[in-house]
């Protein structure tokens, strides 16, 4: 048994009634302004309300993408931002050493694994933190592990710096 079911729409179809009803009783000439205000009405919203916006939208989306392009193009034009330092090649002792001696430092070194452990009695702190960047910059030494100790001069310190490949 199959159940058919009936959907009154009572406020639908009298409203629907009431819109026939009243372009029933409408002259021709009425007709033909309704109908032209009602065309006109619509090609406003349609303009003001979509084709707007989405020609705003991609004017502003094409604005964004010269200006990231022009970015990345002075991105590659600009290169590098500094000359890259030559790799250091040797054992890891002479790298290390070699480094410190570029920045004045002299450091005694030992093999500690893999890797090499750099002691530096007294040197300057400016001079410490470049030493460490170089040779981390200009090599596949990393820094393990570094204890730097103050020392009584201003401006001095000393050092202990394990590094490893």
């Amino acid at each position: 048994m199959r159940v058919i079911r009936i959907i009154e729409r009572d406020r639908i179809e009298a409203a629907l009634a009431r819109l026939d009803a009243w372009w029933s009783g409408l002259t021709r000439r009425e007709r033909i302004l309704v109908g032209t205000l009602s065309a006109l009405l619509f090609a406003v919203v349609l303009v003001y309300g979509v084709v707007r916006p989405v020609q705003d939208a991609r004017g502003e989306a094409r604005a964004d993408i010269r200006t990231y392009e022009t970015l990345i193009a002075r991105v590659r034009a600009a290169g590098t931002l500094g000359a890259q330092a030559p790799r250091r090649t040797g054992t890891p002792d002479q790298i290390v050493a070699g480094a410190a001696q570029q920045f004045g430092l002299a450091v005694t070194t030992a093999p500690e694994g893999a890797g090499v452990r750099a002691t530096l009695v007294e040197g300057q702190y400016d001079a410490v933190v470049n030493w460490l960047a170089e040779v981390s910059r200009s090599s596949a030494l990393g820094i393990v592990r570094a204890e730097i100790v103050r020392r009584p001069t201003p401006g001095m310190v000393a050092a202990t710096v394990d590094f490893a490949p």
